[in-house]
């Protein structure tokens, strides 16, 4: 069950003898992997956002030194996905149910003991849902320690790997997330289907972007015909292991500096 996560570090191996007796729980990272269930493409699996957040999870936490207390939950595969309602086979959660599904579990580790908890998200649709969880959580337990991270956001090489400008604006189901499937569920690739296909571009000079600092709201059917938003086509194992190994050791020195993050220091009064 554990799947890429080392066994050893799979909270749900544990009883709950073994949980009320770890030492330095308020210092023990519990991390959470959260991906969705949507469309990538037809060359590419529903699974992938979960499938790459609970593998750079799993490799991060194999290379992590075994002197540092963390365990990750089983990953929460569905996300807020309605960005791709239009294609068959996404399942999505409402906002308010997935604020609601981490409120609760936070609540649960909360009470267990843990104060450090590491929310890794996979999918680009629902970072903002877990920045309110992250706050309101900190505001209702002022000795909780959230961290609402994205799985794409600790160091790494990818735009090296894949250009600049693939990584930048192959933002779906490209280059980038297909070498990393590649990588990680070969088997659930159907490269004869790949395609490349990018969106009509905003007038030059528009202050205005996708994503970014000032964004327009979209759904996937804005975007493309194939549900892909990138180059496919170019994806190669050898380029999504090297994604791979890149991510995992820029997640190593997060959970490193988690770990010895003591919390912000209170204003002088």
């Amino acid at each position: 069950m554990h799947g890429y996560i080392p066994a050893e570090r799979f909270f749900p191996y544990l009883s709950w003898t073994q949980v009320e007796a770890l030492p330095d729980k308020a210092n023990t990272l519990i991390i959470q992997p959260i991906g969705a269930v949507e469309q990538h493409g037809p060359h590419l699996p529903l699974v992938v956002d979960a499938a790459i957040a609970t593998a750079v999870v799993g490799q991060a936490l194999h290379q992590l030194d075994p002197a540092i207390p963390a365990y990750a939950l089983p990953p929460l595969y569905y996300g807020k996905s309605n960005e791709h309602w239009q294609f068959p086979g996404t399942i999505t959660l409402t906002a308010q149910t997935l604020i609601a599904v981490l409120m609760e579990m936070a609540v649960s580790v909360y009470r267990a003991g843990f104060r450090k908890l590491v929310l890794v998200n996979g999918h680009g649709g629902q970072p903002q849902v877990l920045e309110i969880v992250a706050r309101d959580l900190r505001q209702q337990h002022s000795d909780l320690m959230i961290f609402p991270l994205f799985v794409w956001g600790a160091p790494h090489n990818a735009a090296e790997l894949v250009g600049a400008s693939e990584y930048n604006q192959g933002i779906h189901a490209g280059d980038v997330e297909t070498s990393v499937m590649l990588s990680l569920l070969p088997n659930q690739v159907d490269m004869a289907k790949a395609v490349r296909e990018y969106p009509n571009e905003l007038p030059a000079g528009s202050l205005l972007s996708l994503e970014g600092q000032l964004p327009i709201a979209w759904t996937m059917a804005d975007l493309s015909r194939s549900g892909v938003v990138g180059d496919a086509t170019v994806s190669t194992a050898a380029k999504g292991n090297a994604i791979l190994a890149s991510v995992a050791a820029g997640w190593v020195k997060v959970l490193e500096e988690v770990y010895r993050f003591e919390g912000l220091r209170p204003l002088p009064s």
